[in-house]
């Protein structure tokens, strides 16, 4: 009987389409993209950090050739004239075994910063530059000269210590914990004492700090609502 038969169900094949793409992912196409993006900033982050760490090599070679090149490079207490230096002094040092003790640090740090975010780590690098420079031309004692990447890493220290808790996000809170258990002797650092520059560590340090905190607090935005 006509009236018996089922009519056919109509079948909208964009309304199809759009579902199978957005409702129904396939989780293969979907996560192997990401994997590669992941994959290819890690890459990114491991030359530009390894290009910079040849790069103070370079530098220490051509100082070491030059030693008078200590006394323009290096960074000079209150005198107007060494302010420049802040942005050089870090990238030089004074013999090949204080280079050998900051080249492992410098490429770890920067790499765990620099895979996250290219944002993050100029930001965070600038930062700490010139938050250890400033310290040390503000703080150290007359006639010395402080050259030297312990200023970077003690900020990239504390920046990667300090985001993982303010973030709140696992991946980062992991790297928080890994660097406090790989580096955390490197406190001890910011107390008086030593050959070293205290007053680089401390600026840096508390530098890093300040970047981690600014950008999650630049990340939050005001929320609407209606009253």
């Amino acid at each position: 009987h006509p009236s018996s038969v089922a009519r056919p169900t109509e079948i909208d094949f964009g309304r199809l389409d759009a579902v199978s793409h957005h409702s129904l992912p396939q989780p293969n196409q979907r996560r192997r993209p990401i994997r590669l993006r992941e994959r290819s900033q890690l890459g990114q982050a491991a030359i530009v950090n390894a290009t910079l760490v040849v790069a103070m090599w370079c530098i220490q070679f051509v100082v070491t050739l030059m030693p008078g090149l200590y006394g323009l490079v290096g960074i000079r207490p209150r005198e107007l004239g060494s302010l420049w230096t802040i942005l050089i002094a870090p990238f030089v040092h004074l013999g090949w075994g204080h280079l050998l003790s900051n080249t492992v640090p410098f490429f770890v740090l920067g790499l765990f910063i620099l895979a996250s975010s290219w944002r993050e780590w100029w930001i965070a690098t600038v930062t700490v530059v010139l938050g250890s420079g400033l310290t040390v031309w503000l703080l150290s004692p007359p006639w010395t000269l402080t050259v030297g990447a312990s200023g970077i890493i003690f900020g990239w220290f504390g920046f990667l210590a300090l985001r993982g808790f303010l973030t709140k996000d696992r991946i980062q809170i992991t790297i928080s914990v890994m660097v406090l258990l790989l580096y955390g002797g490197m406190l001890f650092g910011v107390l008086p004492g030593g050959d070293y520059s205290w007053q680089g560590h401390l600026g840096g340090l508390l530098s890093g700090l300040g970047a981690a905190w600014y950008l999650q607090h630049n990340h939050r935005r005001p929320q609407l609502s209606a009253t």
